[in-house]
């Protein structure tokens, strides 16, 4: 019982020290995917052409953290007529360099991780287009988009569909600050949650019981910690494979990170493990009913290699540099919830969450969470434009009050 305890223990622990960060993330999130159109994202990715391919990162950057939709999305993008390499470097931003998981980087594992995710992500991206390039061939190209007009199902469907942006004129602050654009911040906001929750929970839960059970003695064997240059080499590799069968991605992989990182991974290895969340089995299983078993195949073995690469580079860069930390004052958080700065910051972001939540719920959000997990064309039977008309009420106009859900469920090319 007492090893249970301390398990839940490190789990709260880390809860608290980063609920104010997710709050933060995810409203930054929600406010710019509610001034940004999907079909203006499928319009600049329309080649992989280095400019474009930095467009479809950042985009992806400002987009969702849940590793789900962000390849639900990525194959919507596809279908409409995105490049196949830009909407996977859209899919790759998306998890990899949005803000929360910086921010959760910097509270748990410190700033030098946070800079060498946002450094090892683009160059992940390089390496993949490199990778696409060379092997990618257009037989395999065309039978993928063959797959993926097929529309089967994956997971986060629903939510991928939806565009819950604020349409009509204005500028930017002009269309947020309107009725419409509250209610499309708070639905983004809430609907980005509910797609992180369980892996989120299930990484925190993993985190604290591996941190509480096994002893760093075992990790020290496993990532050949005793062996500096050995470590170096053996962590970028052993990272993403401990990613592929955790089953946990997006932010929900930063805590087991930590873990990993206490335990004696390299620091290359810790960056390529978070990379791996697009990796994960329940993932490939996704990328064969969207493209087919042969790319399923070889989006793992490019994006392997591209992760493991970016680890490499990483590792090299910030030792040259000086700025790898040390492990000596690394713990992982078993004190239980404390009364300090990180108190005050989430009483602040848990009220701006209730407000949210709450306009969430009075402007029909509930009706849209039901749809989160349908198909890719599930706006086909319940339209956004009924559920437009149902919250004309709350957002102060007739009909659509300003605000686009066009996105949804139209994905017919």
């Amino acid at each position: 019982m007492g090893a249970i305890t301390h398990a839940l223990t490190i789990t709260g622990s880390m809860t608290w020290e980063i609920t104010w960060a997710l709050i933060l993330g995810f409203t930054l999130s929600a406010v710019i995917q509610a001034v940004v159109r999907k079909s203006t994202i499928v319009r600049l990715l329309g080649d992989d052409r280095p400019r474009t391919l930095a467009v479809a990162s950042l985009l992806g950057a400002a987009s969702s953290s849940c590793s789900y939709a962000a390849v639900a999305l990525a194959r919507s993008l596809f279908r409409k007529g995105a490049d196949f390499t830009a909407a996977m470097a859209f899919e790759i931003g998306s998890t990899n360099l949005v803000l929360e998981l910086g921010v959760i980087l910097w509270l748990l594992l410190g700033w030098q991780f946070t800079l060498a995710e946002f450094i090892g992500g683009p160059i992940m991206i390089v390496v993949l287009a490199l990778l696409f390039r060379r092997f990618l061939k257009p037989a395999l190209l065309r039978e993928a988009r063959e797959q993926a007009d097929r529309g089967i199902a994956g997971s986060m469907e629903g939510h991928a569909a939806m565009d819950m942006s604020v349409t009509g004129e204005g500028s930017f602050l002009k269309r947020l600050l309107s009725r419409a654009g509250f209610t499309s911040v708070s639905h983004v906001f809430v609907m980005e949650w509910a797609a992180i929750l369980r892996d989120l929970v299930i990484g925190l839960f993993i985190a604290g019981a591996i941190a509480a059970w096994v002893p760093d003695s075992f990790w020290r064997h496993f990532f050949l910690a005793g062996h500096p240059v050995w470590a170096g080499v053996w962590g970028p590799l052993i990272g993403p494979l401990v990613a592929v069968v955790s089953f946990v991605c997006s932010i929900g992989n930063v805590p087991l990170a930590l873990v990993l990182w206490k335990g004696g991974i390299s620091f290359g290895g810790v960056t390529a493990f978070i990379f791996a969340d697009l990796i994960i089995l329940p993932i490939l299983n996704i990328y064969k009913k969207y493209y087919g078993r042969r790319m399923a195949w070889h989006l793992l073995w490019t994006f392997f290699v591209a992760m493991a690469g970016a680890g490499y580079v990483v590792e090299l860069l910030f030792d040259a540099f000086g700025w790898i930390p040390g492990r000596g004052g690394m713990t992982v958080m078993d004190d239980g919830v404390k009364w300090n700065y990180t108190s005050w910051l989430n009483i602040v972001f848990l009220a701006l969450a209730a407000v949210l939540v709450a306009r969430f719920v009075r402007t029909g959000g509930m009706a849209m969470l039901r749809m989160m997990g349908g198909g890719p064309d599930a706006g086909a039977d319940v339209g956004a434009d009924d559920m437009a008309d149902d919250m004309a009420d709350d957002m102060g106009g007739p009909g659509h009050g300003g605000m686009g859900h066009g996105g949804m469920g139209h994905e017919h090319r």
